[in-house]
């Protein structure tokens, strides 16, 4: 069935309304207006498979029942839906069963801050808390680095574009090269160890560094687990707090439920939002070691940061999907699938010099000349697949399916990728 409407006046309202920042709407030009799994459907009734996931928000897909009915009677019953930071049971519940699931499984002593419903919430938390543990200022980040749009987030993050909407000069943030920055031709963290140990380096003493262990909106770019490794053994040399920015990446998208995992390292704080209420519904944390967690009471706060609907959700969505490993095994499993068939696609079209990146089910797709990134994305959609370009020049295209999405709807959705770079390759490179 359809609304009777077609897209054309559903999508007036916007531009007659809302600010031109909005950016989405722009590649997909449709009005959306219902989903299941990996499935969403437009106002005419037009149905497209999402490669998208909402950025990593929906890392189950939509509305999956087993969240979905929890919430409803949740609802129903006229369960507390905001309670800034007073106990409440929903919340209680949530901490018994991320502590018993996540935590203790993984040997993590963390104590959780809610800092507000955001990533770049839980970013900035984790910023200030450094600073204020180690009465430092300084942070490191790094190239193509991507940590949120608020202007602590922003100070970290590499995109000039992004970096430019601030309005004032950006400071207090070191940046150094992130794994293969160089492309191998120089040994790991050399400008880095040398300006910590020269007293004329100019570098102001750190008090964190800040990583992602893949970079999802710099490019779909891992970080090697023995870069990953000397990282974290850099911090504990010269102490200094070690920061893991698992928004986009944690709950399950490389694989296992943090990111970090794969390099047996234990961060001092640890940022999560996204995927973490599994429902897509506003929710962040930021992890704590204990002896870390020297905030004042109400020192960092935030309304929403009660958000009971989302403990519900998220409570829900770890009893489902993390009591045990099969999410683990299929999310391993099918990323594998992926990087064949965009391996096979690059050998395939060797002109387009293509690079295959990723982990898990945070894949891409690398093009030498960034427009035809853009234009297989924008083929990938007439043919029915919603997939987003990353990278600082637009250069990747972003494969990242809702983690429960079939072997059926994978090899559909890869048949397009394929489908859709061909074209746009076709008679271009020759």
């Amino acid at each position: 069935m359809t609304s009777g409407l077609d897209n054309d006046t559903m999508t007036t309202i916007f531009d007659e309304l809302e600010s031109q920042v909005r950016s989405y709407c722009r590649n997909w030009p449709v009005t959306f207006d219902s989903a299941v799994g990996s499935r969403v459907r437009d106002v005419q009734g037009r149905r497209y498979l999402d490669f998208f996931a909402g950025a990593g928000a929906l890392n189950y897909g939509h509305n999956p029942r087993a969240l979905k009915e929890p919430l409803l009677d949740y609802i129903a019953r006229d369960g507390i839906t905001h309670s800034l930071d007073m106990f409440t049971r929903a919340k209680a519940d949530f901490l018994r069963t991320f502590r018993d699931l996540v935590l203790r499984p993984r040997g993590l002593d963390y104590r959780v801050q809610f800092p507000g419903p955001t990533g770049a919430n839980s970013v900035e938390a984790a910023l200030k808390l450094a600073r204020k543990v180690t009465g430092r200022e300084s942070v490191i980040n790094f190239t193509n680095a991507f940590h949120g749009m608020t202007l602590g987030a922003l100070s970290v993050t590499g995109n000039s574009m992004k970096r430019g909407g601030a309005g004032i000069p950006l400071v207090h943030a070191t940046p150094m090269p992130f794994d293969n920055y160089f492309r191998g031709t120089v040994p790991d963290f050399i400008w880095l160890e040398r300006l910590l140990a020269d007293a004329g380096g100019g570098l102001n003493e750190p008090a964190a560094v800040i990583v992602e262990t893949v970079q999802g909106e710099g490019g779909i770019n891992p970080a090697r687990v023995e870069w990953l490794q000397a990282l974290a053994e850099l911090c504990r040399r010269h102490e200094i707090l070690l920061i893991v920015d698992d928004v986009q990446m944690g709950a399950g998208r490389t694989g296992p439920f943090f990111s970090f995992e794969i390099a047996g390292i234990t961060p001092d704080i640890v940022c999560l939002s996204k995927s973490i209420s599994g429902y897509g519904l506003p929710m962040a944390l930021t992890l704590i070691r204990p002896e870390f967690d020297q905030w004042a009471p109400g020192e960092h706060n935030g309304t929403f940061r009660g958000n009971n609907a989302a403990f519900v959700t998220a409570t829900a969505a770890l009893r489902e999907y993390w009591a045990d490993d099969r999410l683990v095994r299929s999310t391993l499993a099918k990323g594998e699938r992926v990087h064949e068939v965009l391996d096979g696609l690059a050998e395939a079209v060797p002109g387009a010099e293509l690079v295959p990146r990723g982990r898990g089910l945070a894949r891409g797709l690398a093009f030498a000349q960034p427009d035809l990134a853009v234009k297989a994305c924008t083929a990938a959609f007439e043919r029915g697949l919603l997939v987003e370009t990353a990278g600082p020049a637009d250069e990747v295209m972003k494969i990242m399916p809702p983690l429960t999405v079939t072997d059926d709807e994978l090899d559909e959705g890869l048949a397009v990728v394929v489908d859709a770079v061909r074209a746009v390759t076709e008679g271009v490179l020759t």
